[in-house]
């Protein structure tokens, strides 16, 4: 086509119109992106708003092209004569305006736009990857499933087709460049149909493509940047030929290849015909495959329709069968299941909410059997190698169960009450598919069983005390607590008469695995637990006493017992004023097993009645030797008491030296000599008692 100002102003044209649908259609998505908080569809919208910049480089390049055809047909037609060619001859050029702004366009104008513009892919790229890697874990649908859909559905089809027909007119030479702008709109509407797709498989599948899509859009936009700047520096290394146009490094090989497919058979066909060195393409089989691939295509999608028709339920999965949205099959065990094609017939499988080691959503598994665990209260901690004590810090956030404190009767009579942190697991499996997919969605099926058995664990720990889950009591309570919950939960899933079906779930374990009190008061449970040791060992060490004492006293500590229960029942029959007799007898009992015993109490016995005897015996002798002295006085009283006078000076005068005088001398002096020590009585000698004579 020949490059006149007509063909450059209807490039111009399209260029402009270019503008214009991409703009509006990507306002719309950014638009629905903002309002429905879709991450995807704000980032496809952020990159056509982007290539409205390729296509108003676009126009205003074309433009100018067509002002440079004007100018150059007018200096033709104006048939500058030799006088005025001498005299412009060396200034022709300088008229030339539209020529030397459209160089400088090629040459500085769309350079500094393909910068900017790869610039600005990589950026918005780079800040919507780290936004989506934020939002990836979530697990929420779309707000506006069906407005994302109708309108991600019609810029798709808009703006493929509006590329089709950019690209058929950049098959020209003088239109080559409009490739760059349908390429950028081919961009934009193969990822609505990716978006379209992937919000299809969400419906009726798993959520984890569309969810990818959050970081996988944003890592495109920046492989796009990156390959405008590829572009940029091949193109300054590219040799140039004469009367060739400049291309612009903005115009992506990549996206090319979307807007003009048939360009990607056409290479293909040449790499083989040059790798096997005959024209593939012009055979007979070559040309008959083309001729029956319409066919071919529709028997494809007829047996992969027909394979519909069956469906494999893994081992760990449990399914029921969907007929037009009716329940037909409610329990469908593992294997092979045959049934009616899509879209008569639909398997649901149920799914299971994944969770991280912090407890936050990932994502989605398709499961039905097995056993799963649902924390009911306080998580555990994850990651501990060593014990885990009241006073050390959890590695999760805590909740606290009301309970009423240590004692009985102390709630009502103070209002005070206690607090402590429960680590309550219940192991449940799905008995019923059906059931438990009427629960509810995937995602909040589990919110709903915690929160009904949560009601039922606050109301039923308001009833205990401290020592009843500290202590003994644990198991006791987690048996109460299964069975609280099993009939709060069959109350759920009510059918028409408004009885509950229940979740269609089997509780297989709910108890507590873990409680210790608020870590600021830990110390102060500690301290009553040390005290509780102390008492105890108190006890055990009076006990050890009591029995030491008792086994030497008594010989053993049974013997000791017999002992004291029938000194109680004789101490018993004295306060009651029983026969003399029978409290005889059974003193009389109690000494045999005293004797018996052979402990300290026998031997001590044994020495008391050693001394009884003895003294008993010194009193008889005592008491004989009296009457016989009583015999003897009666007989010879002088004689006896003379007797006894002269034994007492006997006893007295033993050691003394004795002068017997007469009581008639008048002076009684004594000369002596003092040589002797005995010369004399010893006035200084002490008298015993005992030497005084009666």
């Amino acid at each position: 086509m020949r490059p006149d100002y007509l063909s450059y102003q209807r490039a111009t044209s399209v260029s402009f119109l270019g503008l214009v649908v991409q703009g509006v259609l990507s306002a719309a998505l950014v638009i629905y992106g903002v309002v429905g908080k879709d991450h995807a569809a704000l980032t496809a919208g952020l990159f056509g708003a982007m290539g409205t910049v390729i296509w108003l480089a676009l126009g205003i390049v074309f433009d100018q092209a067509r002002r440079e055809r004007i100018e150059a047909i007018e200096a033709e037609t104006l048939g500058r004569d030799a006088a005025a060619a001498s005299v412009f001859e060396a200034t022709g050029d300088e008229f030339r305006v539209a020529a030397r702004r459209l160089n400088s366009m090629y040459r500085i104008f769309f350079p500094v736009v393909s910068v900017l513009f790869g610039a600005a892919l990589i950026g918005v790229g780079y800040l919507r990857f780290k936004t989506g890697q934020e939002e990836f874990p979530k697990l929420e649908a779309p707000a506006y499933r069906g407005w994302a859909i109708g309108i991600e559905a019609f810029i798709a089809v808009s703006l493929f087709l509006f590329a089709r027909y950019a690209a058929g007119m950049a098959k020209q030479p003088v239109w080559a460049n409009l490739k760059a702008g349908a390429a950028s709109a081919a961009g934009l509407s193969l990822m609505c149909v990716a978006l379209v797709a992937l919000h299809i498989t969400d419906i009726v599948g798993p959520d984890a493509p569309l969810r990818a899509m959050r970081v996988v859009l944003p890592i495109a936009l920046m492989v796009f940047g990156i390959e405008v700047f590829v572009n940029f520096v091949l193109d300054i290394y590219r040799p140039r030929k004469a009367g060739e146009s400049p291309r612009p490094a903005f115009n992506s090989p990549l996206l090319g290849l979307v807007a003009s497919p048939e360009t990607v058979a056409r290479s293909i066909n040449e790499a083989i015909n040059y790798q096997l060195g005959y024209d593939v393409s012009g055979t007979w089989l070559f040309r008959l495959l083309s001729r029956a691939a319409a066919p071919l295509i529709l028997g494809g999608f007829l047996i992969m329709w027909g394979v519909s028709c069956f469906t494999v339920i893994e081992p760990h999965q449990r399914a029921m069968v969907l007929r037009f949205g009716r329940v037909v099959a409610e329990n469908v065990e593992p294997g092979l299941l045959i049934k009616a094609p899509w879209p008569i017939d639909q398997v649901v499988i149920p799914t299971e909410v994944v969770r991280n080691e912090k407890g936050e959503r990932v994502g989605l598994a398709e499961t039905a059997t097995g056993v799963r665990v649902l924390q009911l209260a306080t998580q555990p901690p994850t990651g501990a190698t060593g014990a885990i004590l009241w006073t050390n810090d959890h590695a999760r956030e805590e909740q606290y169960q009301v309970m009423q404190p240590a004692g009985t009767g102390r709630t009502a009579a103070t209002g005070s009450i206690a607090l402590l942190s429960l680590e309550l697991p219940m192991f449940y499996s799905i008995e019923n598919v059906s059931l438990y997919e009427q629960l509810g969605p995937p995602e909040v099926r589990d919110d709903l069983i915690k929160a009904t058995a949560q009601r039922e664990i606050m109301r039923y720990m308001a009833t205990l005390s401290v020592d009843d889950i500290l202590g003994a009591g644990r198991e006791k309570a987690g048996a109460a607590l299964t069975e609280r919950v099993k009939a709060a939960l069959s109350q759920l899933n009510p059918d028409a008469d408004g009885k509950g079906r229940g979740p269609g779930i089997n509780i297989l374990h709910l108890g507590v695995a873990g409680v210790h009190p608020a870590k600021k008061v830990a110390s102060e449970f500690e301290a009553v637990v040390g005290a509780e040791q102390n008492r105890q060992a108190k006890i055990d060490n009076a006990r050890a006493t009591a029995v030491e004492t008792l086994t030497k006293v008594a010989g053993s500590v049974a013997l000791a017992d017999q002992i004291v229960s029938r000194i109680d029942a004789v101490d018993r029959m004295r306060s009651q004023g029983g026969e003399l007799e029978k409290i005889n007898e059974q003193e009389f009992e109690i000494q045999k097993f005293l004797d018996q015993a052979g402990g300290k109490a026998a031997t001590m016995i044994s020495q008391a009645k050693s001394e009884r005897w003895m003294r008993h015996m010194g009193e008889r002798a005592r008491a004989v030797r009296y009457a016989g002295l009583l015999e003897s006085f009666k007989s010879a009283p002088e004689l006896f008491k003379a007797s006894l006078y002269f034994d007492a000076l006997k006893t007295a005068l033993a050691d003394t030296r004795l002068f017997v005088t007469s009581d008639k001398l008048p002076d009684l002096r004594i000369t002596a000599e003092l040589m002797d020590k005995d010369s004399g009585t010893n006035v200084f000698q002490e008298v015993k008692p005992e030497d005084v004579p009666n």
